[in-house]
């Protein structure tokens, strides 16, 4: 080691020490076995489940079928969401609002129902009824 100043034998000695630490940490590591921990949760099928409101559902189409109308004096929360624009809550306030002041007597009368404009009424003109229409 002649011909080395002692700063050059400071860093090798720091970088062999260090060198000694990262492979000691890593083959330590590299032998440690973390666990790994998976949860899942099973859904029943609606033939497993037995309850009627899972048959009714699982049997209700999620859009309108082609040329299906739907009376929205007489529809009930899940086919009023079938309309196009018409989510839960509008369905929601759609049957509060014919429970409060009777049945629609034409489709342009959802206008009073909170949250329905000119767009969305236009959208599901063709596929909403009143039952006299």
């Amino acid at each position: 080691m002649e011909g080395k100043s002692k700063f050059t034998l400071v860093v090798l000695a720091l970088f062999g020490g260090f060198v000694l630490f990262c492979s000691g940490w890593f083959l330590s590591r590299a032998s440690y076995s973390e666990p790994y921990q998976v949860n899942t949760v099973r859904q029943p099928a609606a033939e497993e489940s037995g309850s009627p409101e899972a048959e009714g559902e699982a049997a209700r189409p999620d859009s309108l079928l082609p040329g299906e109308t739907i009376d929205v004096n007489t529809a009930d929360i899940y086919d009023l969401q079938r309309l196009p624009g018409i989510g839960e809550t509008r369905a929601r306030d759609i049957i509060a609002y014919r429970e409060k002041h009777g049945p629609f007597q034409t489709v342009d009368e959802l206008m009073e129902v909170s949250g329905i404009g000119p767009g969305i009424l236009e959208g599901l003109r063709e596929y909403a009824s009143v039952g006299s229409e």
